[in-house]
């Protein structure tokens, strides 16, 4: 992730907050631009060749200007935090309006995440590879594709769990509530404190391998280098516990 020093950029915040103006908002975009193109390259390291890493990028600038536009440097967290999941949200939505990803691809996305739903309620605990498989009639290798594809396409992401209808992100759960009206306030609390419930009750490895993606800012492949296993094997792992946290927060999506 870029390295911005805080120190070097905060009297260029403390102007562009107390004056506004293009100019002062287009060098904040100058000094955060690689942070766009740290998130492009992450979004686009499974996408077909076909989706142009420029584009991305020139998508992902829209939610670096929406971020720099509604960032409150007061409330005390770092924007980098902050704009990381308005840059990607917005990279997403572009593909999602290009509609880029295979219909079968959606289609078995739905599918698993149904099953996984079925047979977790019926167990009312988390269930493994093999028996959601078995549970679906699928070959384990299959799954495992299926799974590798969702995630890498981007299907699935931990700041979407809270479902389609909510404006709220991973960032928006661990920000300061400061400012906020105590009804806003205790909701927010409320939805952090079930999201940390569904992370801590995944099996371990599943609970790693998100704390290194979200929280670390490990690559995929620099997770698999730490439990050992293939980039392939650390997108089924990322998707299908992706899939066990926004079925136990909102339900799953049909």
């Amino acid at each position: 992730m870029p390295d911005n020093t805080a120190d070097d950029v905060a009297p260029l915040w403390t102007e562009y907050k107390a004056k506004g103006g293009q100019n002062l908002r287009d060098r904040l975009i100058v000094h955060y631009s690689p942070l766009v193109k740290f998130v492009a390259g992450r979004v686009g390291a499974g996408l077909p060749r076909s989706v142009d890493q420029a584009d991305l990028v020139s998508y992902g600038i829209f939610g670096l200007i929406d971020a720099i536009e509604k960032f409150e440097p007061e409330r005390g967290f770092k924007f980098e935090t902050y704009a990381i999941n308005r840059i990607k949200g917005a990279i997403l939505d572009e593909l999602r309006a290009l509609d880029w990803v295979p219909r079968s691809v959606r289609s078995r996305a739905r599918e698993i995440e149904r099953s996984l739903a079925e047979l977790e309620h019926r167990e009312q605990r988390s269930v493994s590879d093999d028996e959601l498989a078995n549970h679906m009639g699928k070959d384990l290798d299959n799954l495992r594709g299926d799974l590798a594809e969702i995630s890498t396409l981007g299907l699935v992401a931990l700041d979407e769990v809270l479902g389609p209808e909510s404006s709220s992100s991973l960032s928006d759960m661990i920000s300061d509530r400061s400012g906020m009206s105590p009804e806003a306030a205790f909701q927010k609390e409320e939805t952090r404190r079930l999201l940390a419930d569904a992370i801590n009750r995944l099996p371990e490895r599943e609970r790693l391998v998100l704390t290194l993606y979200y929280f670390e800012g490990l690559t995929l492949a620099e997770i698999g280098d730490v439990l050992s296993v293939t980039e392939s094997r650390v997108c089924q792992i990322h998707a299908k516990s992706v899939m066990s946290l926004r079925n136990r927060l909102s339900g799953p999506v049909y």
